[in-house]
């Protein structure tokens, strides 16, 4: 049976015709840059996160990095971030000449760590750390509420990598729940085409409930002018197409359906390895919702977990891979070199060790987890994972 890792015609059939009828009225409309269908579907997402402004960008990357301009981080500056990360994390950190602190990730959600955190910012040779980036890997929230503190203690200015992450819910203050990107002073998010809400190229998104920073994140996206022709600022070319825009609106009304068939493929991927004694036995660690107890008791909670990727912890990561693929089964390693590992940090890092990062890199895989797989296809994928561990 083949299988892949993300099935992007499934997704993209039922909504084909109003995609290109949608497509076609923007190639008609003449409007190809900025215009009403970006202005609507950043009023649209602001609403759908419960933010007070949504500024659309090219791109999850551009997010992050007209986010951290907006801040005026540059040479010099330091930022706090996740070892364990897709490279954009850092890599707008190393853009701007600043330079990535890396802290370890807690070893059950894979997300930053808020005590190690801690430990790094009461430092006192830490003190150039000028703004924190934690990520919301895989579709769950790191731990907001324990960062947030931290990041006030010291007055450091917290950006959402929520890339992964848009409309994952977390637990404030343990009673009400906010979605990703609205804790912090901003959240980024990707329209990458393999995320929950992707579009058919790139795009991105930042919002904000603090307007005058949102302000100033639209102004730096089209080059710093305002108005047109006058630069107060140095920023870029960072607008987001109005042909994503339109897209983006459309499947912006299925994501919630979306998100449900996710989390109901990784329900049943955990039932299914418990059942063939995989769990039991220590050969396969499935993912932890961590805020998924508390949801289910204030019932009106759903997206404690939105399984942008579902990942298990594996012992012969590398051989299993190897299996998976010769029987037609989509796998992916995310991430197979922590960030503090990359070759183009070597003579910065120093010796730097992040052990719960490393162990992650090294025995991590995600599955096919989107909403149109089905039960017979979730079935062959542990049947061959039991296979292989027999």
């Amino acid at each position: 049976m083949k299988i892949p890792l993300l099935d992007l015609k499934a997704q993209l059939g039922p909504l084909r015709d109003e995609i290109v009828t949608a497509v076609t009225a923007v190639v008609d409309s003449t409007t190809y840059i900025q215009g009403p269908e970006v202005i609507a579907l950043e009023e649209e997402v602001a609403a759908y996160c419960g933010a007070k402004a949504a500024v659309g960008v090219s791109s999850g990357t551009d997010a992050l990095l007209v986010s951290l301009m907006a801040l005026g981080i540059g040479s010099g500056d330091k930022v706090l971030t996740t070892p364990y990360s897709f490279f954009a994390t850092m890599g707008v950190v190393l853009r701007l000449g600043a330079e990535p602190v890396f802290c370890d990730i807690d070893p059950v959600s894979y997300n930053i760590d808020p005590d190690k955190m801690a430990a790094i910012l009461a430092d006192d040779t830490k003190k150039e750390i000028k703004a924190i980036i934690p990520v919301h890997l895989y579709g769950q929230c790191a731990d907001m509420g324990a960062i947030m503190k931290i990041a006030d203690r010291y007055s450091v200015p917290v950006i959402e990598d929520a890339a992964q992450a848009i409309g994952a819910e977390y637990p404030e203050d343990n009673k009400e729940w906010k979605k990703s990107g609205t804790l912090g002073l901003c959240g980024c998010f990707s329209f990458f085409p393999s995320k929950n809400l992707g579009g058919i190229g790139d795009g991105g998104m930042v919002v904000s409930n603090d307007i005058a920073f949102a302000e100033k994140v639209r102004m730096l996206r089209n080059h710093g002018a305002k108005p047109k022709y006058y630069h107060a600022e140095i920023g870029g070319n960072f607008r987001l197409d109005p042909i994503q825009a339109t897209v983006l609106r459309i499947k912006l009304k299925h994501l919630e359906s979306w998100h449900a068939g996710r989390r109901e493929n990784a329900d049943y991927y955990t039932e299914l390895f418990s059942t063939n004694q995989l769990l039991k036995n220590g050969k396969v660690k499935t993912p932890v919702a961590i805020y998924k107890k508390q949801a289910l008791e204030q019932k009106d909670v759903c997206n404690y977990h939105i399984y942008n990727q579902y990942v298990i912890e594996v012992e012969q990561r590398d051989a299993l891979i190897e299996h998976l693929r010769k029987q037609d089964i989509g796998c992916e390693i995310y991430y197979p070199l922590c960030l503090h590992e990359q070759e183009c940090l070597k003579d910065n890092m120093g010796n730097v060790s992040m052990p719960n990062a490393e162990k992650a890199a090294k025995n991590t895989i995600a599955l096919p987890i989107y909403p149109e797989l089905t039960r017979e296809m979730q079935a062959y994928v542990v049947k061959q994972i039991e296979t292989f561990f027999a």
